[in-house]
Order: C-alpha cells, then structure tokens, then sequence
C-alpha cells in the first residue's frame, strides 16, 4: 500500500512528467483498482492516441486525449462539487492541476465555477446510467473528484511530508497522526482518479438545496461526528464526510447508523450496476472495472475545452 520512506526521499520536486507504471502493489488514497483481479489490464488495451503514446513514452502531456471528456456534456443532471478546486478539502487550499478562482471571487468558497469532471468516456457514461436508475427514487449523484492530474497526486504526496501544516485536521483527520498518513495508506504516490475512470461521489436528493459554502478560517469540526455537527453537505447521510481519513469511512464499517448504512449500500448497488466497484476504505470511491487506461497516469491540467 505503501512507497518506501527512501524512494519518497529520492523523488524530490514533484516530476512534470508522467510515466506509464504497472498496478500497485495495493491500494492507498485514490490509487485504488479494486476491480483489478477480475478484470485484468491486458483484457483492455488502452485507444492509440498521440496523447496517450506521450505518456507510454514517459513524456510530458500538454493535452487530454479525445477518449476522456466532460461529464457535463454527458449528463449535465449530476451535481458537481469538485473539492480539490476550492478550498474545503484536506490540504486546505485550492490544488495544483484544477482552475482555481481567486479568495475574493465570490465564487471562491465552492471553488472556481469553471472547475469540471473530467472522465473516460466509459465511465462517464456508466454514471449517466447510474443516474437514470436513481431518479427513479428521487435520487441522483454529486460527483467531488473525478480525474486528478498527476501534478496533483504529487502536491498531495509534498503536502503530506510538511508536518507543519496542520490546517484542516480539526476535519479531515482528526485522529490520525499526520505523519501517518503514507504508513496508513491514506496518501501514495500514484492514484487511479489520474487514469480518469475514477470518481468520488455521493447522492443528493433530486430536490435538496444547494451545497452551503466553505469558507476559509470557520471552525471545523471532525468528519466523523454527528451529521447535525459535521460540516453540512446536501449530500444523503453516509456516516462520514467525504475525504475522512477514518476507519468510520470504510463503506462496511457497522458503527455507522441505519441510515448511513442503507445509503452506502443504495451508492454501492447502484454503481457496482453499472460497472464500477467501490474502493472498500472510502465508501465515495469508485473505478470503471473495464477501465481503458489501466496503467496510464495523465497530468494534463482540468478544464471543459
């Protein structure tokens, strides 16, 4: 689950340039393919593309490829919340790879209006199917990450290392140790939302309010408490908040109530429905079993275009 402590060390400055890896060893923060052993990466080759050959050759990619594409422009009914563009998740700011709204925008506490989730074709389409299964019980998805630039996995992995910052552990990791965080396999080197089949998620009622801001410097509280105490999401309830680096995040952990419980399995049913498998650590987390890049991590930067 883990890199070692020396080839951390020896990685330095975060690389500008992507390099194609086999499967890891096992999962950790967002480098999970828990479909890998039933669905082996040799049973689905990765579309010839000029974007996708840079990678296999190790260089720098200035473009997406054509096969990874808006979700909006799939099904525009799915909410989207994308975390890593604004300044509610664990680092506490926005990160490296998403476009990032400036503090004083009014738009800056939601993260910047522009941000987008970008996916594989397949696997945006196997959340459109998902969607059009939950409407039926007044339900629908809201997406909080889909593909992650490499660049971005690598702020992750510098953040991690900095014991002094300590911003956002009040929420996000109450109690866990932060220099814990790579030897409990909460942070690693390499993720699989950076082969863009994978997605956070959650669901919303289809007529829930909208999402309440964050806004930089207001009090945290743990993403294991209450759900009448925890930051507010319009989100169903699911035990946790998303991103919580806790054992109570686990999708079949039995402390959670009744109601986190039904939710979780209703997410899971659902999207395991349509071809994608959850990660059993985060119960938001899941990967296109079929997924077309298996061993490709991309580090175009997000945007619509």
């Amino acid at each position: 689950m883990i890199r070692s402590v020396l080839r951390r060390r020896l990685r330095g400055a975060a690389l500008a340039v992507v390099i194609v890896l086999g499967p890891l060893a096992a999962p950790a923060h967002g480098a999970e393919n828990p479909a890998a052993a039933s669905h082996p990466a040799a049973s689905h080759p990765a579309p010839s593309h000029p974007a996708v050959d840079q990678v296999a050759a190790g260089r720098a990619v200035g473009e997406r490829p054509p096969e990874v594409v808006a979700l909006r422009d799939i099904d525009p009914t799915i909410a989207q919340e994308i975390r890593y563009a604004g300044w509610h998740n664990f680092t506490g700011a926005p990160v490296p790879g998403y476009p990032q709204a400036p503090l004083g925008d009014p738009q800056a506490p939601l993260g910047d209006p522009q941000a987008e989730c970008l996916l594989t074709r397949q696997a945006a389409e196997a959340l459109h199917a998902a969607q059009q299964q939950l409407v039926r019980s007044g339900h629908g998805l809201k997406v909080y990450d889909c593909y992650r630039p490499q660049r971005a996995v690598d702020h992750f992995v510098r953040w991690a290392a900095d014991s002094r910052d300590q911003r956002m552990k009040a929420e996000f990791y109450p109690a866990v140790d932060k220099s814990r965080l790579f030897a409990d396999g909460y942070i690693d080197e390499k993720s699989g939302h950076s082969r863009a089949s994978t997605v956070d998620l959650t669901l919303v009622r289809l007529r829930t309010a909208p999402q309440r801001p964050y806004f930089p410097g207001e009090p945290l509280t743990p993403c294991t408490a209450a759900p009448q105490q925890r930051f507010p999401d319009n989100g169903v309830e699911t035990g946790t908040g998303f991103d919580c680096f806790d054992p109570l995040a686990h999708t079949a952990d039995p402390r959670v109530s009744e109601l986190a419980k039904a939710n979780r399995q209703r997410l899971s049913t659902t999207m395991e429905s349509v071809g994608m498998a959850n990660y059993p650590n985060e119960w938001w987390h899941f990967t296109l079993a079929a997924e077309p890049f298996p061993d490709t991590y991309f580090d175009f930067p997000i945007s619509r275009g």
